[in-house]
């Protein structure tokens, strides 16, 4: 019975502890130069779904919710958001090649087309996050339509 008191006490000490060691959170207040509407046009109604669905993992500002205060989960977010970021920043959006812009729009359309995106284990906490089928629409309507101005742009 003592040990498992000593257990307890231990975990609770490095739980206390794990919360002074904070990652750097994922916020860019400077000006946005290369994100992605500076490349293609983005209808206001398409960026506000953008906002709400996509920017928290694939943009350098997220909206951290409450609970990213508390260890481990914020470094469960921070990884993730820099694996989203890797895959998709729309921050940094005018920097890829053409090549990889027509990509991402292209797997921005079958991602959404697909649910694959946004992912479920977002959307089972952030519910406004969850698209509609109109929503769905108007997001693929507009990665296929950047995809044809972009792919008209000669090499």
């Amino acid at each position: 019975m003592l040990s498992v008191k000593k257990i307890i006490i231990g975990l609770l000490l490095i739980i206390v502890a794990a919360q002074f060691y904070r990652p750097v959170q994922n916020k860019d207040l400077s000006a946005m130069s290369d994100h992605i509407s500076k490349v293609v046009t983005i209808p206001h109604q398409v960026n506000g779904i953008l906002k709400k669905a996509c920017y928290d993992c694939h943009s350098n500002n997220t909206s951290y919710p409450w609970y990213a205060q508390i260890q481990p989960v914020n470094w469960y977010l921070n990884k993730h958001i820099k694996a989203a970021k890797a895959q998709l920043n729309f921050d940094n959006f005018k920097h890829y090649s053409t090549r990889r812009q027509l990509s991402k729009l292209r797997a921005i359309e079958n991602s959404v087309e697909e649910g694959t995106m946004p992912i479920a284990s977002y959307t089972l906490i952030h519910k406004n996050a969850v698209l509609s089928k109109s929503e769905k629409k108007l997001v693929m309507a507009w990665a296929a339509a950047s995809r044809d101005s972009l792919e008209q742009i000669p090499f």
